[in-house]
């Protein structure tokens, strides 16, 4: 158990970082209103979709009503069709941003691409019943009529960045030049404008599209969370490998090789009705296993096992594909719910105790290397704020998710 001074400074840099991090005002293109967490000020200025709810889940351990102003933040950048874009720009976009961000024209007010559907999960836990608001529900329709392919629940990306996990290795086998921040990628951005990022004409046009494994995770804690039917039977039927005991994620065309091992194959352990003995099976095997997952800030990005996981190679820009090995914030919480659903309690306090020794020494950065637990990335990160809910969780709020 964390000592209490401990706690205290986790909690004082979440909430530092979070008011640090805060902007409001109105759009001067459409005086939309507008309020929300800039996930890192240097780095990142605008609101990503994600970004923006696990901020608001984080967000309401210290002021709850940022956590739904923030929220509704990406309610009111809705399209009529009910449609919410992967970054909304509440100021320009301009500079090389325009050619690389997935926009239609340079004059777009958000992306015409999507990020993995948190929001009624986020409302959920932050706010209440997601199922009394409209926008919501709009967005769901809109996921189901335009991302479900095979028309069993499952939704589909049309970029890697479209999960959020951008440069993860384990799109290297499906997008190959193409995978995100290599060069291909911009010829992929100007193919899928052209075919207005509409994924069944992607699909036709030879694709590559991806059925990814966290994004539907989320995508399907949202769903219950709006009193929808779970999907977790379909995850585990379509992507769950008996054999090698992880889920994997589907692909048209399928790939020549196997996806590396990320740790979105252990994803599902955030489901609450993931069967037990799978979750089980994710804990022993995999999480908890020294050479794969369970190193000094667990869990890196890939595997340790897996060949790519030691990959120094760099993107287009010149920079560090980081998504190659180092630890996120948010990917430790959702596996520490699955660790505590289970009754992994005395390895869900060490995941929460090696989390809060690395954010104490390093401040909240975007991501940390996994065995020496330097932060990495961009400073002041907001979403690294789910700290708090490992260090501090909120009972009154376990029901919503675990």
């Amino acid at each position: 158990m964390l000592a209490e001074t401990e706690r205290a400074d986790v909690r004082g840099l979440c909430e530092s970082t979070l008011r640090q991090n805060w902007r409001e005002g109105i759009r001067a293109a459409d005086d939309t209103p507008f309020a929300y967490t800039c996930p890192s000020p240097r780095h990142y200025p605008w609101q990503w979709f994600w970004d923006s709810c696990f901020t608001a889940i984080a967000w309401r351990h210290f002021d709850p009503d940022r956590s739904r102003r923030e929220l509704e933040s990406l309610l009111a950048a809705q399209r009529e069709d009910g449609f919410i874009g992967h970054t909304i720009f509440w100021s320009p976009l301009g500079g090389r941003r325009r050619f690389t961000y997935n926009v239609l024209s340079p004059h777009d007010l958000m992306t015409a691409s999507i990020q993995p559907p948190t929001l009624a999960w986020a409302w959920r836990i932050a706010v209440g019943d997601p199922a009394d608001i409209p926008g919501i529900r709009a967005q769901h329709r809109w996921l189901g009529e335009h991302r479900d392919l095979d028309g069993d629940g499952l939704i589909w990306i049309v970029q890697p960045d479209e999960s959020g996990l951008d440069a993860s290795t384990q799109f290297d086998a499906i997008w190959g030049h193409r995978a995100h921040g290599l060069p291909g990628f911009l010829l992929l951005v100007r193919r899928n404008r052209q075919l207005g990022y509409d994924l069944r004409r992607i699909a036709a046009a030879g694709g590559p599209v991806c059925c990814e494994v966290m994004t539907n995770v989320l995508y399907n804690l949202s769903r219950m969370a709006l009193g929808l039917r779970s999907l977790t039977p379909t995850i585990v039927e379509r992507m769950y490998d008996e054999s090698s005991g992880v889920f994997r994620p589907l692909a048209r065309p399928e790939p020549a090789r196997v996806p590396a091992l990320t740790w979105t194959a252990l994803a599902p352990l955030a489901l609450p009705d993931l069967p037990e003995h799978i979750g089980r099976r994710l804990v022993d095997e995999q999480l908890l296993d020294p050479e794969r997952f369970w190193l000094p800030v667990p869990p890196p990005s890939v595997s340790a096992s897996d060949p790519s996981f030691a990959t120094k190679d760099t993107d287009l820009f010149g920079l560090r594909r980081y998504w190659r090995g180092p630890t996120w914030i948010n990917s430790a919480w959702l596996l520490w719910l699955g660790l505590t659903r289970l009754g992994y309690q005395p390895e869900a306090d060490e995941l929460a105790a090696r989390i809060s020794a690395v954010v104490r020494s390093q401040g909240l950065r975007e991501y940390y290397d996994p065995r020496s637990g330097g932060g990495m990335g961009a400073v002041d990160f907001g979403w690294s704020s789910l700290a708090i809910e490992l260090v501090d969780p909120d009972p009154r709020a376990a029901r919503s998710y675990v």
